[in-house]
């Protein structure tokens, strides 16, 4: 049976894999009680306007991303940093709807879609082995999982422009007011 690549970078993505899963789930526990009145909503309004996690993740993302170019962390200050990456990730993705569609509704498919897509390149990269210990039956399937992940893009594109073009009016009208 084949181990687990030990390598720092495997290590470091094990961890982003791990924060990015665990982020998501309390993410989503906490949005269900919330929604359903078990918990208070505890989204700040800033100025009447709602700041959903999406924006917590991009201001981590960009604090990660200077804390990578300018301070160049080792040691436990770069498993944080990994970790950080991944609660990053995990926010931001868990609204990627949002942001794809520019509105506030956070039941979008497409979300849920880009985590599961998130989090499965990030297993491939935390239990993958080496580059330069890839064997020819590794390049195949990452050419075929590269492959199928564009067939996924291109296919998900065009069922939401089916889905807009056929269902997108009705949609209209039956839509609770939007939030500011």
């Amino acid at each position: 049976m084949a181990t687990i690549a030990e390598t720092p970078v495997h290590v470091l993505a094990r961890k982003v894999w791990g924060a990015f899963a665990f982020t998501f789930v309390i993410s989503r526990i906490l949005v269900f009680l919330s929604m359903s009145g078990r918990m208070p909503d505890i989204h700040p309004q800033l100025g009447g306007t709602r700041l959903h996690h999406l924006n917590y993740g991009i201001i981590l993302l960009a604090g990660v991303g200077a804390a990578l170019l300018f301070n160049r962390p080792t040691g436990r200050w770069l498993s944080a940093t990994a970790i950080l990456y991944g609660v990053a990730l995990a926010l931001t993705f868990d609204e990627f709807g949002m942001w794809l569609h520019l509105d506030t509704d956070y039941w979008q498919r497409v979300s849920f879609d880009a985590v599961v897509v998130v989090g499965a390149l990030l297993g491939l990269v935390a239990t993958s082995p080496a580059l330069r210990q890839f064997r020819p039956r590794h390049w195949a399937t990452a050419i075929a999982l590269i492959a199928t992940l564009a067939l996924f893009g291109i296919v998900l594109l065009d069922s939401y422009r089916y889905a807009g073009r056929k269902l997108g009016p009705y949609l209209e009208q039956v839509r609770p007011p939007r939030q500011p």
